[in-house]
């Protein structure tokens, strides 16, 4: 199978204050089933990870293949969209400007399907952002799909979270500091999730995500701060949606090597007023699973809860 990238159709998505959030659809061949949004996490956008290609195939093809409209976007300091000013010492993006992007884009999404539901499938902090969609929203989302997300744990637990001192507005982020995203927790012995070729491709397209990113030293990549502050907040025990307020069928899909992602998911998923749930955990796969040697296993369980829901 060879990708069908060249085939997707793009949007610009502009608001009053003229800031504007780049978003993409994946055509399936046929009727679509679905309409599946890719809510991504906190360092980077729909172009380095449901579009992404290895090896010619992506996570947007697998989907397409079922039947599934595939749509991304990026946030509102990503990718294609609009930068904040990086300034100050208040973080940008936060999970209350977040949601205000997701709702514009569920909005225009809705506007080009005829009005119906969609699936959001959102991984790390962005299943925080997708998780208080769906409570706040709930008419608006057929399915929720959560993979290796960021999720409340008790605030005992995390001490060193809120000693850590302020956030700036915004991150810099180092190809080396991806690198290690994919080895520090792997265990010792285990080979490595992701090969160096692919490792590399992928790193190269990421510092190329920021035109800014040649110009630092070295290199990096800037990217709001609002997304950490929130990881902050669940790790200190603040509940940034209400679980018991979700009523869509419900998937979680984490690594079993994921320290991003552990057991308090799980708690999570307990919390849930939806009928339809789902816990599966992924062997010998990491907090970046949609990036590595298992994403086939992730891409599978996902397919597969889709096609299962009721219509």
């Amino acid at each position: 199978m060879t990708s069908t990238l060249l085939d997707r159709d793009r949007f610009t998505l502009t608001a009053d204050d003229g800031q504007h959030i780049a978003l993409q659809r994946q055509r399936p061949q046929g009727r679509a089933l679905a309409d599946v949004v890719y809510v991504h996490g906190a360092t980077f956008g729909a172009d380095l990870s449901v579009y992404y290609a290895f090896d010619g195939r992506s996570w947007a093809d697998e989907l397409a293949e079922v039947g599934m409209a595939v749509w991304g976007f990026d946030f509102v300091g990503y990718g294609a969209s609009s930068r904040y000013p990086a300034n100050g010492d208040k973080p940008a993006g936060d999970i209350d400007a977040a949601l205000q992007d997701l709702r514009r884009v569920v909005r225009a999404i809705r506007e080009r399907n005829g009005d119906r539901p969609l699936v959001l499938l959102a991984h790390s902090r962005g299943g925080a952002v997708a998780a208080r969609y769906a409570a706040e929203f709930a008419d608006d989302v057929l399915a929720l799909v959560l993979f290796a997300p960021i999720v409340v744990r008790a605030a005992a637990a995390a001490a060193s979270v809120a000693a850590a001192g302020p956030v700036a507005s915004h991150q810099l982020v180092r190809g080396w500091a991806q690198y290690r995203r994919f080895i520090e927790d792997v265990p010792r012995g285990e080979p490595q999730v992701l090969s160096e070729a692919h490792m590399h491709e992928w790193a190269q397209a990421y510092l190329a995500s920021d035109a800014a990113s040649g110009t630092r030293r070295p290199p990096s990549v800037m990217v709001p701060a609002g997304p950490w502050a929130d990881v902050r907040a669940l790790w200190s025990g603040q509940a940034l949606y209400e679980p018991a307020r979700i009523v869509a069928p419900t998937l979680l899909v984490r690594g079993q090597w994921d320290a991003s992602c552990d057991d308090d998911a799980a708690q999570l998923m307990s919390r849930l007023a939806a009928r339809i749930r789902r816990d599966v955990k992924i062997d010998r796969a990491t907090h970046l699973m949609h990036l590595e040697q298992r994403r086939r296993e992730l891409h599978a369980q996902v397919n597969r809860f889709l096609l299962d829901l009721p219509r």
